[in-house]
C-alpha cells in the first residue's frame, strides 16, 4: 500500500485558528515565537495543532523555540536557463537587496521535474522558514502542496492552478496592450507576436495584451508563434512568421531575449529595424539597451519585483495581518531605435 499518495493532505493554519479559536495570525506568531500573544491563546494554539497534527517537522521545530532563519527561492527551471536569463538575475537581487540586514539566509533552488516530492520535503522537513516559487509551468503542484504541509509561501507569477496561494505578478496584460498601441500609432498594420510558452501565465497574459490591442484596431490575430523565453527560440519563431507573413511590418516579441534571436533573423534577411519591421520586446533587461539596434521594451522592475515578494514573505512570516493575496506591479513602455 502506497500510504504516503493516499493520505489527506495535512491541516492547514486555518484549521489550527479554527480549532484553537483565535486568528492565523495569532497561530502564525505562537509558531514563529512571537511575543504578544496570551497564554491561553497560546496553549489553545499547541494543542490545536497537536490534535491535528499540523506540519509535524515545522511546527515541532518552530514550538521549540527556534527558527531556520532562511528562506528558499524556488526556480523551476534547468539551471542552464536560469544562468542565461538576465530575468532571474534581476529577480534574484531584488530578494538579497529586501533580505539585506535581516540575518536571513536565502536556499536557491532550481527544480528538476523529477524530484518534485524529495524537494518538499526537504522544504517542509524545517530547513526553511518559507519560500519564493518563480517560473512556474502548467498547474504545477509545487505550491500547493507546500501551502497545504503549512508552509508560508509566495509564488511570483500568476499560478495558473489558481487556489488560494499568494502571489507577486507584473501587469503583462496592460504592457503587451501599451506596446502594441504604440506599433499602431507608428501606422504598423500587420502586426506579429512571438508570444511565450503555453503553460505559463506570462506568457498567456501578454498574448492576450497583444490580441485585445490588435481588436481595438480591427487586425486580425493569426501571426502568433510560441517561444520559450531562449534567443534560439526566438530566431526560430521569427523564421516562422517570415514564411507565414514576409510582409509583416511589425512584432511585438513576449521577452528581450526572444527579440535578440529574432531581430538577429530580421537582419540576417535584409529587413531593417525599424524602417522595415519594428521590434517591441518586453522586460527592459541589460540586453535591451545594448542591442543593436537599441531595442523598444516593456519595462518591468524585475528588482522590484523580487523586492515585493520577499516583503510579501517575510510579512506573512512576522504575522501581519490583512496581507494582500495578490500584488499587481505596474510596467511602463521604454522608447528606443527598434521602434
Amino acid at each position: 500500500m502506497t500510504e504516503g499518495r493516499s493520505r489527506r493532505p495535512g491541516p492547514r493554519i486555518e484549521e489550527v485558528a479554527r480549532m484553537a479559536g483565535v486568528s492565523k495570525s495569532t497561530v502564525s506568531r505562537v509558531i514563529n515565537g512571537e511575543k504578544y500573544v496570551s497564554e491561553r491563546s497560546r496553549q489553545a494554539v499547541h494543542r490545536a495543532i497537536t490534535l491535528l497534527g499540523y506540519s509535524p517537522n515545522h511546527a515541532a521545530r518552530t514550538l521549540a523555540g527556534s527558527r531556520a532563519d532562511a528562506i528558499a527561492l524556488v526556480i523551476s527551471e534547468q539551471g542552464s536557463r536560469v544562468l542565461a536569463d538576465p530575468f532571474f538575475a534581476g529577480v534574484l537581487r531584488g530578494v538579497h537587496a529586501e533580505l539585506a540586514g535581516r540575518h536571513v539566509q536565502l536556499l536557491l533552488m532550481m527544480n528538476q521535474p523529477a524530484d518534485g516530492e524529495d524537494q518538499v520535503a526537504y522544504l517542509t522537513g524545517g530547513h526553511v522558514d518559507g519560500a519564493l516559487v518563480v517560473s512556474l509551468h502548467g498547474e504545477d503542484p509545487l505550491p500547493r502542496k507546500l501551502y497545504e504541509a503549512g508552509l508560508p509561501i509566495v509564488v511570483g507569477g500568476r499560478p495558473l492552478a489558481g487556489g488560494s496561494v499568494p502571489f507577486v505578478d507584473s501587469d503583462n496584460f496592460t504592457g503587451a496592450l501599451e506596446a502594441v498601441r504604440h506599433l499602431v500609432s507608428l501606422d504598423r498594420s500587420r502586426i506579429a507576436t512571438i508570444a511565450g510558452p503555453r503553460d505559463m501565465a506570462v506568457g498567456m497574459d501578454r498574448l492576450s495584451g497583444w490580441r485585445c490591442g490588435l481588436a481595438e484596431r480591427g487586425m486580425g490575430v493569426e501571426l502568433v508563434v510560441h517561444s520559450d523565453f531562449t534567443p534560439e527560440s526566438g530566431a526560430l519563431a521569427m523564421e516562422e512568421l517570415l514564411r507565414r507573413a514576409p510582409g509583416l511590418d511589425a512584432v511585438f516579441v513576449a521577452a528581450d531575449i526572444m527579440a535578440l534571436g529574432a531581430m538577429r533573423v530580421l537582419q540576417a534577411r535584409g529587413y531593417r529595424i525599424p524602417a522595415d519591421v519594428a521590434v517591441v520586446g518586453f522586460d527592459d533587461s541589460v540586453l535591451a539597451s545594448t542591442a543593436v539596434p537599441s531595442l523598444t521594451t516593456v519595462r518591468q522592475d524585475v528588482e522590484q519585483f523580487g523586492r515585493t515578494l520577499t516583503w510579501r514573505l517575510l510579512a506573512d512570516l512576522a504575522g501581519d495581518e490583512n496581507l494582500p493575496m495578490s500584488i499587481l506591479l505596474p510596467t511602463s513602455l521604454v522608447h528606443r531605435s527598434s521602434a
